[in-house]
């Protein structure tokens, strides 16, 4: 069991235990709640079954998982997310040629923005948003350049019942028009007739730990149906805020060549822009979701 203080009361979550011991990797949490650090293992190298389900059971025990020193090819990356499930294809993001699995992250010294500079799911506004994410970066600046990453399910759990009670059977609006209108022009990207629009419940079930987590999100939640328009903005407002509580984040500091592979479905992330005119560049690969629910 592990305990935090949420709002002057403790909170206390049960932590599944693994079923086995892992065999084929090294585990080293870096805090009780959400993140991990995998070691023993080459992602270059063709992986085994056991290696695979140890490492996505990692990833469900802790929401995201990190690696260092994988320096792999753009078709090892895309190779090793296919593991997980077949690719989703992001709907205005730049990138590779002919690789449209694999998106270009990049911000330097002539970015008007970076990818992700607020707490969000990764395309929470398509019907069937990504199961996850697995970032690799290539080059990042001696300083700076951190991702946090939240737990939804470690938020939904600290709320108190009187509220669980409230949002049970609520709906709230994801819209990708305004995050991707013009975000890309600087890869001389230019702007689809529309942008993906989807209807989430506030409150999704894991599909496979069957945990609830918050499904709101600062970037693209605009509005939550149902209820008058005050009320719903100040418990969006409310929830924004409590997603983003310090309680159940971790922060990861990036080197070259280190990878990030996170539960979309379950927790949030940020990627601080404290570095410019520095640069911080690499590839991201998305597995496909399912619909919330």
């Amino acid at each position: 069991m592990t305990a935090y203080r949420s709002g002057g009361r403790q909170v206390t979550r049960r932590v599944e235990a693994a079923s086995t011991p892992y065999r084929t990797i090294t585990v080293e949490k870096l805090t009780p709640i959400i993140g991990a650090e995998i070691g023993g293992i080459d992602l270059a190298r063709p992986l085994s079954s056991e290696q695979r389900d140890e490492i996505a059971h990692a990833l469900l025990e802790n929401l995201v998982i990190f690696f260092r020193d994988q320096d792999l090819t753009p078709e090892q990356h895309i190779a090793f997310g296919r593991l997980f499930g077949d690719l989703h294809l992001h709907p205005a993001a730049p990138h590779v040629e002919g690789l449209p699995e694999l998106m270009i992250i990049r911000a330097d010294r002539n970015s008007k923005r970076a990818n992700g500079e607020d707490w969000h799911s990764d395309v929470s506004c398509d019907a069937e948003p990504p199961m996850g994410s697995i970032l690799r970066i290539a080059e990042c600046p001696a300083e700076g350049g951190d991702t946090l990453f939240a737990s939804m399910s470690a938020a939904y759990d600290a709320l108190s019942d009187r509220m669980k009670a409230y949002l049970d059977g609520l709906v709230a609006v994801h819209d990708g028009e305004n995050v991707y209108r013009g975000a890309y022009e600087d890869f001389g990207i230019g702007d689809k007739e529309s942008y993906p629009r989807a209807e989430h419940p506030v409150v999704r079930t894991h599909p496979v730990t069957g945990r609830k987590a918050l499904y709101v999100n600062r970037i693209f939640t605009t509005r939550i149906l149902g209820l008058p328009r005050e009320e719903g903005d100040a418990l969006l407002a409310f929830l924004l805020a409590h997603c983003e509580s310090p309680l159940w984040q971790c922060r990861f500091r990036w080197r070259p060549h280190s990878m990030a592979f996170w539960d979309n479905r379950a927790a949030q992330h940020r990627a601080m822009w404290d570095y410019w005119p520095e640069t911080r560049a690499g590839f991201r690969v998305t597995v496909k979701g399912e619909r919330p629910v």
